[in-house]
C-alpha cells in the first residue's frame, strides 16, 4: 500500500478552484473537493489506476480526471506524489509538473 502525499502546489490549486467554485455554488466545491479525495485516496491501493497523461505519452506521470479537473501524480518508492491540479480547459506544459514537487 502507497503513501498519497499532497504536494503545497496542488493543495493551492485545488483550494483556489473551490474558492472560486464557491463564489457561486459553495455545495458544488465542497462537492468536487470531496471527489478529489476520495479519488485520489484509492491510489493508495490502485497507483497505476490513473492514466498517463495524453501530452506526455512516455513520461512517469499520471493523471486522474474529476471534471472540471486533472490531477497529476507520479509514484515514487510507496508514495504517490500529487504534483499538480489544473482545470481541464488550460493546456499542459511540462515545467508546471517539474517545479511543483
Amino acid at each position: 500500500m502507497a503513501e498519497v502525499i499532497w504536494t503545497a502546489p496542488a493543495l493551492q490549486e485545488l483550494d483556489a478552484v473551490a474558492e472560486y467554485i464557491a463564489l457561486d455554488n459553495s455545495a458544488a466545491a465542497s462537492s468536487l473537493v470531496k471527489a478529489v479525495f476520495d479519488k485520489t485516496e484509492r491510489l493508495e491501493n490502485f497507483p497505476e489506476s490513473g492514466r498517463t497523461p495524453p501530452e506526455l505519452p512516455h513520461s512517469i506521470y499520471r493523471e486522474l480526471v474529476i471534471p472540471p479537473l486533472r490531477i497529476f501524480y507520479r509514484e515514487d518508492k510507496n508514495r504517490i506524489l500529487i504534483l499538480y491540479v489544473m482545470r481541464e480547459e488550460r493546456q499542459l506544459r511540462v515545467f508546471m509538473l517539474d517545479n511543483s514537487g
